[in-house]
């Protein structure tokens, strides 16, 4: 009986070995399945996934690529971070249309080379059309442009029109653009900030900048930064990406809003100013100046005739620092050009001023100030 135990024994353990051994062999045999397997209904999208495949489906339509062809330039914060580049000096961004007559928002920095240099622009519209243009105008301390469409056989609708006053933190948002030539891309993110500031290739600094973590890449300049609801809230502009991984920035909504209805009438904006040029604030800061120090005061300006003093070039002395306009304390330009933003053209501005230690009063009248002034 004990040996024919071990013998069921021996048998057993070389029938698993077998098997362990056969195992490979034998499970593509009994299992693998050489025909196309049934498709498993999936069900209805989530709720938000229908919500964004719908508002992609509406948007993207009025979404273009922007070609502006030209002899290359001088790279800024945005040539470098904020559109692509084809060969042949080609360098390509996003658009939208911003009305049935086919003008077209992008952004400055996208076709101001081609525009000064006499080169050409072209859009491709999202049924494959390409369609030349033309620049409208431009708003370098904005970074905005518009384009107008060529014959097209017909222009897609415009975006909606939302607002960026009372855009929360947290806020879903969504970009549609063509990074590095791949059209009609969608990303997605949140509001990661607003009331940025930023510069732009005019030596300004544009406040209310919104700061989203959708990804945007060279490509997407000029292209919309969009709600929940499909609505423009934003012209994405630029990223900031010190080691491969950035931060977007747009143009808020509002200020799109303001400025490209004036360059369609205009082809400019009339910018507000006092005609001064301000000094480095790290300068100041090393300094220990908390203020707007006047580095030269532009002839003729409403500054020149308020009696504003800039730097004596001869000593290098300081002469007047800003610290407050209508009454708000100032810390730097960006808080001084803000203050004379609001204000508006042909408006006076009581500026705080500090000279010789001493605080003055001093009421200037804002005037429109070109862009190319230095």
């Amino acid at each position: 009986m004990p040996d024919r135990t071990v013998r069921l024994v021996l048998v057993a353990v070389v029938v698993l070995l077998t098997l362990a051994v056969a195992q490979p062999y034998l499970v593509p045999l009994l299992y693998a399945v050489d025909t196309p397997r049934a498709v498993t209904a999936r069900g209805d999208l989530a709720p938000a996934e229908q919500t964004t495949v719908a508002m992609f489906e509406r948007a993207s339509p009025s979404v273009v690529h922007v070609f502006a062809q030209g002899a290359a330039q001088g790279r800024d914060l945005f040539d470098q971070e904020g559109e692509g580049e084809e060969g042949g000096g080609t360098q390509t961004g996003t658009g939208f249309v911003w009305d049935a007559a086919g003008h077209v928002v992008t952004n400055t920095h996208v076709v101001q080379a081609a525009a000064q240099a006499g080169g050409s622009v072209s859009v491709r519209l999202s049924s494959g059309a390409v369609v030349p243009a033309t620049v409208v105008g431009m708003a370098p301390a904005y970074d905005l442009a518009v384009l107008q469409l060529g014959r097209a056989a017909r222009v897609p609708p415009p975006l909606a029109i939302g607002s960026s006053a009372d855009l929360k933190v947290g806020q879903a948002t969504f970009a549609i653009g063509n990074p590095f030539g791949l059209d009609h891309t969608l990303t997605t993110g949140v509001i990661s900030a607003v009331r940025r500031r930023l510069p732009t290739s005019a030596g300004r600094e544009l406040p209310g900048v919104i700061q989203t973590d959708a990804a945007i890449n060279p490509g997407n300049s000029g292209g919309p930064l969009l709600d929940s609801a499909g609505r423009l809230i934003g012209v994405n502009t630029a990223i900031v990406s010190p080691s491969g991984a950035g931060i977007g920035f747009a143009i808020p909504v509002d200020v799109v809003n303001r400025v490209v209805p004036e360059l369609i009438r205009a082809g400019r904006v009339r910018n507000p100013g006092i005609g001064i040029i301000a000094g480095q604030e790290a300068t100041a800061a090393r300094l220990g100046i908390d203020g707007v120090v006047v580095l030269r005061v532009l002839p003729g300006s409403p500054a020149a005739r308020a009696g504003l003093r800039g730097v004596d070039a001869a000593t290098g002395t300081v002469g007047d620092v800003i610290v407050s306009a209508g009454g708000q304390r100032l810390h730097r330009l960006a808080d001084l050009t803000t203050a004379i933003a609001e204000a508006g053209l042909d408006a006076a501005v009581e500026l705080g001023i500090l000279r010789d230690g001493r605080l003055r009063q001093v009421r200037v009248t804002t005037a429109d100030v070109a862009e190319n002034r230095r």
